[in-house]
Formats: structure tokens, sequence, C-alpha cells
């Protein structure tokens, strides 16, 4: 069956009344051609809501995700609710004469559907496997670590927040789409043990996710509390790299128990991780520690080791600043070839010496888990910039 065009979507929707009753949602400007996503006979639906009444809307947003399912061709649909707050209508500074403003109010801003955070109480730890920069290898480093985490005897899942650019369902050779449970509540899909969800199991590889801010905050938002992750021990969460909404918005809206920076040895790439680094600290989330990527290169057939990026760049910085400094993995061809064929090195060679890094690596990050448990309790950190 053919996939129904945006205009046939468009033309079901206005059938359904906009917030002052008076006209449609299409009509009003709520949705348009370019809040519709269209993959594989799945639909992703952003309705842009007065901030005010976004709450007051759950039922609307149900209502368009009712009708469109409902359309021939498509075989599900999910609806995002964004809204832009006015200028300042934001939380305040944090005191009166401070010389310091929120970033928890920026504008726009993203409204999360309503609904508990019934997911994320069945997981003891979130952690944040982050970087500066793209290009670092980030996302195989979250996936290695996760499986070592899970050979070391833990319930591991993993959340690929990179909205952009997920990898998950690549990495692990996941296909598929998540399935109800309850309510609103999806089930995770898994692969090779892990409980996984990603924006990959919703479009097509190949689809451009052309959203602005708000709308990476509602999806982020949404695949952390309407999804049955527990019950877990850690919870990886693959940070897009940078400094921007996702990871903004995972301090607000999860209390980490640490974040995990992943950088390349040279200057170039360690100016971009200190200020993954900084950010981390500045939102009062532990970090607990580096690890250098890429970090030696050793011919497989002459024996020759070559510094292709510099070596130990990560290592000194860690000193530099004073947080653990976790490990160093090597540019080796066998990660990459795993790492494309679905099958990550820890589980596709789980005797050598590089999955024995991992493993290293992972114990680390098991027993920092253990040290920060105390802070498991925490509420999540204000943002603010001085």
């Amino acid at each position: 069956m053919a996939l129904p065009d945006k205009a046939t979507i468009l033309a079901v929707l206005k059938n359904i009344a906009g917030p002052d009753g008076t006209a449609n949602i299409v009509e009003q400007g709520l949705i348009g051609a370019d809040d519709i996503t269209l993959s594989n006979a799945k639909a992703i639906i952003t309705v842009k809501v007065p901030a005010e009444q976004a709450q007051a809307l759950e039922p609307m947003r149900l209502a368009v995700e009712k009708a469109v399912s409902a359309i021939d061709g498509i075989a599900s649909a999910l609806a995002i609710l964004t809204a832009e707050r006015q200028p300042g209508t934001g939380s305040p500074a944090n005191g009166a004469g401070s010389p310091a403003s929120s970033l928890s109010s920026p504008t726009p801003a993203a409204v999360a559907p309503a609904g508990p955070d019934a997911g994320i109480g069945d997981v003891k730890s979130v952690i944040a496997v982050a970087s500066g920069k793209g290009g670092v290898g980030k996302s195989t480093t979250a996936v290695n670590l996760a499986l070592a985490l899970q050979a070391d005897g833990l319930a591991v899942g993993i959340l690929d927040a990179d909205i952009y650019g997920p990898s998950m369902p690549r990495l692990l050779n996941i296909h598929g789409r998540p399935k109800p449970v309850a309510g609103r509540t999806l089930k995770p899909l898994e692969g090779y043990g892990l409980k996984v969800m990603s924006m990959g199991f919703l479009v097509d590889e190949d689809t451009p996710m052309i959203w602005r801010g708000p709308m990476v905050i509602s999806a982020l938002t949404q695949m952390l509390n309407e999804v049955q992750w527990g019950p877990l021990d850690v919870l990886v969460v693959d940070m897009p790299p940078g400094t921007g909404d996702a990871q903004l918005t995972m301090a607000q809206k999860v209390p980490l128990a640490g974040a995990v920076i992943v950088s390349t040895p040279q200057d170039l790439a360690l100016i971009d991780a200190r200020k993954g680094l900084n950010m981390f600290k500045r939102t009062e989330v532990p970090v607990l520690g580096i690890v250098e990527n890429m970090s030696a290169f050793v011919c497989p057939k002459c024996g020759e080791r070559t510094d292709i990026f510099g070596h130990g760049g990560a290592r000194d910085e860690a000193a530099r600043i004073g947080v653990p400094f976790l490990g160093g993995i090597p540019l080796d061809i066998e990660i990459r070839e795993k790492s494309d064929a679905g099958t990550p090195i820890v589980i596709a060679a789980p005797d050598s010496a590089i999955a024995d890094i991992y493993q290293e690596i992972a114990a680390k990050i098991s027993q920092a888990l253990g040290q920060e448990s105390q802070a498991a309790g925490r509420q999540p950190p204000k943002i603010v910039i001085e």
C-alpha cells in the first residue's frame, strides 16, 4: 500500500479542533507540511501549541495520533507537542540582583507530554557518554561500554539520544518498531541483551530529521519517560556531540549518576572535550572520567606503532583538571569492521585485547557508580550561566 502524501494527512487533521475551538489545528497554524515526517509507513507529527496550554492539550495530541494512524498506508503515528515561551516568561534567575541568567527557560522551549517518569524510576543509574565534537567514536565507545557493563553482570539499557544521527540500529543490527505495552508506554527493542531505544527505530535511515530544538527536546523526553526501561542497573545515554539541547534536557530531566567524556588525543578534539567537561561540571553532574579513543595505531602487518592523532592528550587533560583517566582505545580496523557489521567487538571478539580494554574501563565506571550511589536520590540540577 502506498504511503499517503502530506496533503492527505493535513486534510484529515483539519477535522481536529484547535485550542480555542473556533478553527481546526491546520487553519490555526499549529501544524503544516514541514511538521510532518514520513518514512516506511510511519508518521511523526509535531504540533505547535501555546506553552501555557500544553499540558491541557494532551487529549489533542492523542487525537492527532489516532487520526493519522487510521489513514490507509500509515502503520503507526507519533505526535509530539512543542511550544515557544514568550520572552520573559521563563524561570527567574538564581536570586534578586544575581548576575546569573537561567538556561532552563530558553526561547523556544520544549513541552513534554504529561505523564509520570515511571520508566526512569526503575533505573538505578543513568550515565551519559558524551563528546565535545563529532567523529571521535563516541557511539562505538558507548555501545561497547554498555555491553562490557552487561558482561560484568549488570542489567543495562542504552538510549540513543542523537535525534539527528542515530547510530544504535546499525551498531546493534536491530530493526523494527517499539510496541506499546500500556497506554503511551513503549517496550524498547533488544540487541545482545541490551534494552535499546532510538529515533532510528521510528524513521528510515536515510530520512533527515529537520527538527528545531523544541521538537528534539520533546522527542527525547518521551524516549526517556514513556519507555519501559526497568528494571535496569544502568541506562547508558549515547549523547549527540556538543553541548546543546539534548545535554541540557538530560541534566534537567534526569539525575545523572555521571558522565563519561570521549575524545581523541589531538588538541583540536580536546578543546571541544573541555567544553563538555565544563558543561557537566556546571550542571553538577559528576564526571566519571575521560576515554581516549583512537589512541594509537599498530600496523597489523609490520607491528609498527603510529600515533596518528597524537597520544596521551586525554590522559594529560584528565590529570590537569583532576578527573579520572579511564583508558585508551586503539585505532583498529577490527573495531570499525565489527561496528559496521552490527556486532560490536565486545560481542564479536570478547577475548581480544581490545575487548579487555573496554572491560577495564567498564569496571572503573562500575566502581565510580558505586561511589556515587549515595547521590542517586538528588534532584536534577538547575542550569545557570554566570
